[in-house]
């Protein structure tokens, strides 16, 4: 925390604030860890209307510095942000008393930091109890907190840099654009133009410069054999005339040892969807699946259905992963 020049306390105001020895001892606490009032009192064994006047003195002679979170009082001697002259004073005072890391050259010095250890037990203690009373609502203290997408950016990271991802009717490019960061290369096809300039634009910043756009449908894949290491599909199958034929141009163009994955709809019965959306195929049951990933080589096949969300309207999803054999 920077302060203006009128608002350093003078060399005197400091010294004067170092006159009793239990703010030495204070002193010596806080810089090893950041405490609360109530923390230092247990360390000190003192009331905490006591300990509040000493780190009130501390803090006004410029050797705390102060953080509040919600209604507690954090405590931290920063040496790096104290001026020269009491950097220097600060750190000759603490060898004194038995350096940064000793234990101290007193009993009640050893004490001092033995008492910090059951705190900062006590403290970890209570964390786990604050998990345990939130636990029903974590989801939402989480989210409120941090958001609800990092989860899945940060399991993205999983990927191996070095391959080359094809993301297979792309579509505005929302998957390509969560793959460009974490792999080395995405290939991000679709037989739209409309859609391929729609991704163009989304993909138009130098981080996502990893990306080529290719026109192409995914019953013939203008992509070469074994050119890529992961071919992925997200709710395309059901707009292709000859899914089959989709899935062994997927073979065809991951590499041996390469994986594949399809995400759509389970089978339904939307018939309104073939006019309004134009949606070839109701969704797909895991036997058609199966058969037809099998059929085009892939092997290790897995069928899940996916959790729904409670925002959703559409049908069901399900996920089916596979990889070529080598």
């Amino acid at each position: 925390m920077n302060r203006s020049p009128a608002d350093i306390p003078l060399i005197t105001d400091r010294l004067s604030a170092l006159g009793e020895m239990v703010r030495l001892r204070i002193l010596r606490i806080l810089e090893r860890e950041e405490l609360t009032v109530g923390e230092v009192a247990k360390v000190f064994q003192m009331p905490q209307s006591t300990i509040s006047r000493h780190l009130k003195v501390l803090a006004d002679g410029g050797w705390l510095v102060r953080r509040s979170e919600g209604t507690a009082a954090h405590y931290r001697l920063v040496l790096d942000e104290l001026p020269e002259v009491s950097r220097t004073l600060w750190i000759t005072v603490r060898d004194q008393l038995g350096g940064p890391r000793g234990q101290g050259n007193t009993p009640e010095l050893v004490d001092d930091l033995q008492r910090l250890a059951v705190v900062l037990a006590e403290r970890r203690e209570d964390s786990q109890a604050f998990f345990g009373r939130v636990a029903g609502q974590w989801d939402d203290v989480r989210a409120s907190l941090f958001g609800s997408r990092f989860t899945a950016l940060a399991l993205l990271r999983l990927l191996p840099r070095e391959w080359t991802v094809a993301d297979l009717g792309c579509g505005t490019g929302n998957v390509a654009e969560l793959l460009a960061p974490v792999v080395k290369r995405v290939i991000a096809v679709d037989r739209s133009e409309a859609m391929l300039e729609a991704a163009r634009q989304r993909l138009a910043s130098a981080d996502n410069k990893n990306v080529r756009l290719v026109s192409s449908s995914l019953e013939k894949l203008s992509l070469a054999d074994g050119s890529v290491d992961a071919a992925l599909s997200f709710l395309v199958l059901h707009h292709v005339e000859k899914p089959k034929e989709g899935i062994r141009e997927m073979f065809r163009i991951t590499r041996p040892g390469g994986h594949m994955m399809l995400v759509d709809m389970t089978a339904h019965d939307r018939e309104d969807y073939r006019r309004t959306m134009g949606h070839r195929w109701l969704g797909f049951d895991e036997p058609t699946i199966r058969s037809m990933t099998q059929g085009a080589g892939w092997r290790d096949v897995r069928y899940e259905t996916l959790p729904p969300d409670a925002d959703g309207r559409g049908p069901g999803l399900f996920v089916c992963t596979a990889h070529k054999p080598e």
